[in-house]
């Protein structure tokens, strides 16, 4: 029911009405069918919103699946491990032959240094000439020849010109109670960065401190040398990294797979799976209190997709003394359809069959489960061509559609306002002018009847 809210009029006029309150009722009720636009444009808002968080999960655990299908991942890493730390650490790359190996480190690498005698302060002054250094020995080495002139024969002068040009050697100015040192410290360690003093007409008295050495161990009973503490390609894929010398101290090194890492993959698998799942089974579950279900309840394309989830997950392959599926190494399905790690068969299915657990995940003859699981992923997660991506599509086609409509409603109502307050501004105007009508009509009937 319209309410036409009387306005008083003043002594010469009658009762108006409030023409912007009655259009306004007029044209709330006349927007119904809006109304059924808009609510239908925040169900697609919503169902968009529902999917680009499927979309998310899908793709992190697209992520997780690619870990356990990667041939220099989680499922092929091995460790390095050594029985002595302070000695020896060492790092393998995938698929480096198991093995066990014994090391023996006897020095590390040495890097050669020079200091010469003290003079009284940093700017004290000495004698111009020429510093020659000779780095490294036999056919390897190299000459330097390191000019001092009026405005570098100090010896913080020097310290800044020496460290300003590659000479292959760095300057430092040391302070104590006896005066101020120059130190020469060679950039490249090892015979081959080893410094000598070849020649000097500037009067400083130079030292050597340090000789440079290479690192030297035995790997296997096998002598080995180095120009660094980290060495590569003495063990295929083994990276050592020597820490301290203990000649005649023998480190047990055991390259071995990285059996955590792997367990640690699987189990985040699992989880991004299970995330993926529940958000699925949410949509589907009808709250008590409500009584209704997600958005997507009855979207058949999210139905699709949690079939095709659940036929990847309970895949299997054949043979493989029995490490066949996900349930024959630990991880478990719910009536839910969510996933469980039985810790401790899966630790065993780790440790004991590592081989038969890469084949499982990896195999290429078989069509393992995570090729095969990564594989239907693509697909379903594509951007175009995905299942959940279509619906977009479509969705998207859906929004534009109902705001184009609600555009055109809006339109329609602006002319139907324009019409409502010309039609009432005429009948406001008539009734404010209707008393001072019947006043005249009143007095023209007066007039008449004393004729």
């Amino acid at each position: 029911m319209i309410n036409l809210n009387i306005t008083p009029g003043s002594t010469d006029t009658g009762n108006g009405i409030d023409v912007t309150s009655v259009v306004d009722q007029i044209l709330s009720a006349e927007r119904a069918p809006e109304t059924l636009m808009q609510q239908q444009q925040a169900r697609v808002s919503s169902q968009v919103a529902t999917i680009n968080s499927l979309n998310s999960g899908l793709a992190y655990l697209q992520e997780k699946v690619n870990d356990l299908k990667d041939v220099v991942g989680a499922l092929t890493a091995m460790q390095a491990n050594s029985s002595d730390t302070g000695i020896l650490t060492a790092s393998a790359r995938a698929s480096t032959p198991a093995g066990s190996h014994v090391v023996t480190v006897q020095n590390l690498v040495t890097t050669s240094s020079y200091y010469t005698d003290s003079l009284a302060e940093p700017d004290t002054t000495f004698g111009t000439g020429t510093i020659t250094l000779q780095i490294g020995s036999g056919a390897g080495s190299s000459s330097v020849d390191i000019p001092v002139d009026s405005t570098t024969n100090t010896l913080s002068k020097l310290v800044a010109y020496i460290n300003a040009n590659n000479f292959g050697v760095t300057a430092s100015l040391i302070e104590d109670s006896t005066g101020s040192r120059l130190a020469l410290v060679s950039e490249t360690g090892g015979s081959s960065g080893d410094l000598t003093v070849t020649a000097n007409s500037t009067g400083l008295v130079f030292h050597k401190s340090s000789t440079g050495q290479n690192s030297a161990l035995t790997v296997d009973g096998v002598p080995v040398s180095s120009t660094s503490n980290v060495i590569a390609g003495v063990l295929p894929g083994v990276t050592l990294n020597l820490t301290s010398a203990a000649p005649g101290v023998p480190v047990q090194l055991t390259v071995s797979p990285d059996t955590a890492r792997a367990q640690r993959a699987i189990s985040d698998f699992v989880a991004a799976y299970n995330s993926v799942t529940t958000a699925i089974n949410n949509q589907f579950a009808v709250n008590e209190s409500t009584h209704s279900a997600g958005v997507l309840a009855g979207n058949s394309s999210l139905r699709s997709l949690q079939a095709s989830l659940l036929s990847d997950v309970t895949y299997s392959i054949s043979g493989n003394k029995g490490l066949v599926n996900l349930a024959s190494i630990g991880v478990n399905m719910a009536d839910d359809g969510t996933l469980s790690v039985d810790s401790s068969k899966l630790s065993d299915a780790v440790t004991s069959h590592f081989a038969d657990l890469q084949t499982l995940f990896q195999s290429v003859s078989q069509n393992g489960f995570a090729l095969n699981f990564s594989a239907d992923l693509k697909q379903l997660a594509d951007s175009t061509r995905g299942i959940l991506n279509l619906n977009l599509t479509e969705l998207a086609s859906t929004q534009r559609m109902l705001q184009n409509q609600i555009n055109d409603f809006e339109d329609r109502m602006t002319q139907r306002q324009k019409v409502l307050i010309n039609q009432y501004s005429r009948i406001d105007t008539m009734l404010r002018q209707f008393p001072l009508l019947m006043q005249q009509i009143t007095g023209q009937l007066g007039v008449l009847s004393q004729k």
